[in-house]
């Protein structure tokens, strides 16, 4: 998802974060000054999410939604504000998730006492939400700690940097804590807590809380962000919210039906994937997250917060095979309807509320992820044209209706539309899957999700019934088209392989997905030589795969990035279907045992394990859930994609 033409400058805006825009920038923080990206925890309401690093502090948070400017800024660059929690003399925490929950636990050693914290983004209880899934957020972001055995001191301090830090904050006090006029799109954020949270400085710019804990006593703070005034909260209340949070992620989660190959990681990925669903659209968002860098110190940093087309066919897959049909169809139903207004020119990512107007700046001020610059917000990308972004729509609604048989006969007019489409501009070139900035080429894989599009638009239409025949058959003759023209000019007979694009001798991992969209067969010899020369031209050991040889593929930047860890599932995914079984257990082994600490997954990771990228990923564990559920799969000898049908008796 690498972002097309250059982007702007946000220098001319007032920061108070790192330097004024300018100013000199100011030397560049050691990597170690950060925590490294695999020991940050993520909250999750659905409207927002939260990022807290393995000291305590919140370093990130956007609100009131995923997407808006950021209040706590402190992973991207070290004087952004956050929201620190101490334990005086004690060392390195212990964290967990409690059970199937986003609710961080925390625990503390000191000297002569035992804190434990509970940090989450309250949800009301499960059962009093508006839809399937019971997650209704109370948007209020709440620190709980409590002191289980000794006597401790404890420390919370909040500097709220509103704006990517180029706003600052006057505290004032109210009725019940503390409010102020900035930190969100609303107007103001809002703490309270017991004790009193109290303002300090001369310019009332940090609020402060000190309190010594006894066995058994605890302490509770919570910052507000959809404005009003502060409410009061004591630790009985917190406790309550603490408790009704843990019961509806794990309602949501209880309702999977997967208990196959790595269900125990499958039911964290699904997590992940269920708090990067956006609530207010039920789109998916890529993660909650930018600019955290593709290699540490270069400038491959983008903005992921944002929805990208790309994902629905997986994503939508994902959560019907989970069983959750209705985020499925939500998530479905919202694209579907941005797709009948834009169908002729459809840009490849969304915001969540479905805009496309996506302004992509640099901010200047910002130091960046250990020292990794620029710093951008928006994405440029959204202005490419990419053609395969219509197969993935189509195949997700093909998907959907195989397993539900739920689409009206204008939601199947409506995926119509966008294969009529296909048929027209198949043809063209694009900017492919990879968004490279150089000049549009003719993409194998963009080629193939022409092929996916006019298939499933085929199937679709002859499962919806009469009166769509002249449209079908239209369809099945340019299908073969760019079948015959994929066979011809994307494969290679003297490299003995699928090529990146036409006239190219080199592959990339979008080739993966030859056989993962049943274009071929997996022990096709076509496919078989293909995996082999993608291994052998881009894995880096430990199972890791680059997405492309930098050196081979023009992208427009000199930087190197690490492994792309979507295209490493995916080989476990391709490999399974392939008949090689014994690798594909090993591979996803070897995969799995990179996971973070928390069950969380980058984009990318290099060949010593650290993590790169924008965390945590949802295409990531995607893969991860699709190659877990391919191994399971073929003991009764089905990939997933072939699970739709045999839900409805159709395969």
């Amino acid at each position: 998802m690498t972002p097309a033409p250059p982007p702007t400058s946000d220098s001319d805006s007032p920061a108070s974060g790192g330097h004024r825009p300018g100013e000199p920038r100011p030397p560049r923080r050691p990597a170690d000054d950060y925590p490294p990206i695999g020991d940050y925890a993520f909250l999750s309401d659905c409207h927002t999410s939260a990022l807290l690093g393995p000291d305590g502090t919140v370093e990130w948070m956007c609100a009131p939604r995923f997407d808006s400017p950021s209040t706590f800024g402190r992973m991207l660059d070290r004087a952004a504000g956050g929201w620190e929690l101490t334990v005086a003399g004690a060392g390195p925490p212990e964290r967990r998730y409690v059970d199937d929950s986003l609710v961080l636990e925390t625990r503390w050693e000191a000297p002569h006492a035992t804190v434990v914290a509970h940090d989450f983004l309250a949800l009301r209880p499960a059962g009093h939400g508006d839809d399937e899934a019971d997650i209704t957020p109370e948007h209020v972001l709440v620190r709980l700690v409590r002191c289980v055995e000794g006597t401790a001191s404890i420390t919370l301090r909040v500097e709220a940097r509103p704006d990517y830090a180029r706003a600052t904050v006057r505290w004032r006090e109210t009725d019940h804590g503390l409010a102020t006029g900035h930190g969100t799109d609303d107007g103001s954020v809002w703490l309270t807590g017991a004790p009193r949270p109290a303002a300090t400085g001369d310019e009332q710019q940090e609020a402060v809380t000190r309190v010594e804990l006894t066995a058994g006593a605890a302490a509770v703070q919570a910052l507000g962000y959809r404005g009003g005034p502060a409410r009061p909260l004591d630790v009985a209340t917190a406790e309550q919210l603490r408790d009704a949070t843990v019961s509806a992620w794990q309602s949501w989660s209880d309702r999977s039906t997967y208990d196959g190959v790595g269900a125990a990681q499958v039911r964290r990925s699904a997590l992940v994937l269920r708090g990067l669903l956006a609530d207010e659209t039920g789109v998916l968002l890529a993660a909650p997250t930018t600019s955290l860098p593709e290699w540490i110190g270069g400038a491959r940093n983008w903005d992921y917060r944002y929805v990208w087309h790309r994902d629905a066919s997986l994503g939508v897959l994902v959560l019907l095979r989970l069983g959750h049909s209705e985020e499925a169809g939500r998530y479905l139903r919202f694209l579907l309807g941005r797709c009948l207004v834009h169908h002729d020119r459809l840009d490849p990512m969304l915001t969540v509320d479905g805009t496309t107007e996506i302004a992509e700046a640099e901010l200047d001020h910002l130091e960046g992820y250990a020292a990794s610059r620029p710093v951008r917000v928006g994405n440029e990308a959204h202005q490419q044209h990419q053609i395969d972004a219509y197969g993935h729509i189509v195949d997700a609604a093909h998907a959907f209706h195989q397993a539900t048989g739920s689409l009206s006969d204008t939601e199947v007019e409506e995926v119509g539309r966008l294969v009529d489409v296909v048929a027209k501009r198949w043809r063209e070139k694009d900017h492919g899957l990879w968004e490279a900035r150089d000049s549009p080429r003719h993409w194998t894989h963009s080629k193939l999700c022409s092929w996916v599009a006019l298939d499933r638009g085929v199937l679709l239409a002859e499962r919806a019934g009469a009166g769509r025949e002249p449209a079908v058959a239209r369809w099945r003759r340019e299908r073969d088209e760019v079948a015959a023209e994929l066979l011809r000019e994307g494969y290679d007979e003297g490299v003995g392989s699928f090529v990146q694009s036409y006239g190219a001798t080199h592959t990339d991992a979008s080739l993966l997905h030859v056989p993962l969209f049943g274009f071929l067969a997996g022990d096709d010899p076509r496919v078989l030589s293909t995996l082999d020369r993608v291994e052998a031209e881009l894995g880096i050991g430990g199972a890791l795969l680059r997405r492309y040889d930098p050196e081979a593929t023009d992208d427009g930047l000199d930087d190197p990035e690490g492994a792309f860890l979507m295209s490493s599932f995916d080989m476990v995914s391709a490999l399974v279907l392939a008949g090689r079984r014994e690798e594909a257990e090993e591979r996803f082994a070897a995969l799995c045992s990179h996971v973070g600490p928390l069950g969380l997954l980058p984009e990318q990771m290099d060949r010593a394990g650290t993590f790169l990228g924008n965390y945590p990923q949802a295409f990531t564990h995607l893969a991860l859930i699709e190659a877990a559920m391919n191994l399971d799969g073929a003991e009764q000898g089905e990939a997933l994609h072939t699970w739709a049908a045999r839900q409805r008796g159709d395969g």
